[in-house]
């Protein structure tokens, strides 16, 4: 347990050296945010139909910042080799690093909805619900883009493609986080069954996402 709250705060405090983590990913959120208006045009009651959707793109985008890197520093240093090695099993390590990247740069963008939610104008209930269902599902984004981040550990431009595999296992997690969010808003379909849905999609990722990104990276250092 020590050596896992050990591997917690290391990774948190790698993030902020790095100069990404929460400020990066909170400026490209409200970059994507405040730019999809001057898109769509001055029409409020459409900015407030597709508001949750622009919101949880812009979350997924930001959610895949800096997971390229989530293992590359460690095989360059050779911590990786150390990590996989130690006491420690890798699925742990590997769910532990997932954890602190989701603290570092998902839940920022949670913290963040609700005022965004405000420049698409999304009604109270709206914004509750939209920051409800990131709070629920951005840990799903951040352990399937563990799967990508493992997969292209010794990659030195692996971004694009990691962004290539991990946009289709995404997509049902973006869709039931938008349709519970749009059932808060507008109904008819009640809130409940799609962000149960959410919920249960989310424990699958953080299952699949640590045991399929520790067996990549043994089969990579192996």
């Amino acid at each position: 347990m020590r050596a896992l709250s050990a591997l917690l705060v290391r990774e948190l405090r790698l993030a902020v050296r790095a100069g990404g983590g929460a400020p990066v990913g909170v400026v490209f959120f409200l970059a994507v945010v405040t730019v999809v208006p001057f898109g769509v045009g001055p029409d409020l009651n459409l900015l407030a139909r597709i508001g949750p959707a622009i919101l949880w793109l812009g979350a997924l985008l930001a959610t895949l910042l800096g997971l390229d890197r989530l293992f590359q520093a460690d095989l360059d240093d050779g911590s990786l080799d150390l990590i996989h090695l130690g006491p420690v099993p890798l699925e742990l390590a590997v769910a532990v690093k997932a954890l602190a990247h989701w603290i570092a740069t998902g839940l920022p963008l949670v913290v963040a909805a609700p005022l965004l939610g405000l420049f698409v104008n999304l009604p109270a209930s709206g914004i509750g619900a939209v920051t409800l269902t990131l709070l629920v599902g951005t840990p799903a984004l951040t352990f399937l883009g563990t799967i990508g981040a493992a997969l292209t550990v010794a990659l030195r431009r692996g971004g694009l493609l990691l962004s290539i595999l991990i946009l289709p296992l995404a997509i049902p997690v973006l869709i039931f986080g938008v349709a519970a969010a749009n059932a808060a808003i507008a109904g008819p379909m009640p809130f409940l069954p799609p962000f149960l849905l959410l919920c249960a999609m989310t424990l699958f990722s953080i299952v699949l996402g640590t045991v399929a990104s520790a067996w990549a990276l043994r089969f990579g250092l192996e």
